[in-house]
């Protein structure tokens, strides 16, 4: 999996070249909470002119607005979790976009194979500190509701960065100012593409 490093000089129509190699495939951003998935997604989206979605938001409409932790109260992770692997399978049939993903979503197998075949994966990656200045203020954080969140934090990074290694593209997400994020991550696709094959989708055509 290819390390972003920023690419100066890019060219004027980047964004247009990325969208044609995309075909119709999406662009899915993975990786812990607080890695910026979706105020990246959304400057993405509007980079390259394309729809952006929110998983959890969607699956929070589908549940009548409830949000993420009383889905997780009222009924456990494992009913979540299936409803969320229901969702982003409905979502990426909806051809070109940036979706972003809940922090759990990538680790389970049937979604992770439904992204490779459907989507190019970026990996937002985040150290513990700067996850833990990101959300700790927040209280719809189900997983971080322990005594010591920035523990809870240290254990889901070693346990899940192993699975968000298996992404398509890694970026660093830290506090730099969001564009140069998008910056880096534009230019990953832009390099990524010009190497991947087309998926199989778009070679049956």
């Amino acid at each position: 999996m290819p390390e972003a490093m920023p690419k100066p000089g890019a060219p004027a129509n980047q964004g247009a070249e990325i969208v044609s190699a995309l075909g119709s495939r999406q662009i899915v951003l993975v990786g812990m909470m607080g890695s910026g998935k979706s105020t990246v997604g959304r400057r993405l989206a509007a980079r390259l002119h394309v729809p952006f979605v929110d998983a959890d938001h969607e699956i929070e409409q589908r549940h009548g607005g409830m949000t993420i932790s009383e889905i997780f109260a009222a009924h456990g992770e494992p009913y979540f979790r299936d409803g969320e692997a229901r969702v982003i399978a409905a979502l990426l049939e909806n051809g070109p976009q940036v979706l972003a993903t809940g922090g759990g979503a990538f680790l389970r197998e049937d979604t992770r194979k439904r992204i490779g075949d459907k989507a190019v994966s970026i990996w937002l990656k985040a150290e513990g500190d700067v996850i833990l200045r990101r959300v700790k203020r927040r209280a719809d954080r189900p997983l971080l509701q322990t005594a010591d969140p920035a523990a809870t934090i240290e254990q889901l990074i070693t346990t899940r960065n192993p699975t968000y290694e298996l992404a398509d593209i890694a970026i660093w997400s830290r506090d730099v100012p969001h564009d140069k994020i998008v910056d880096e991550i534009m230019d990953a696709l832009h390099a990524y593409l010009q190497d991947a094959p087309p998926s199989s989708a778009d070679q049956s055509k």
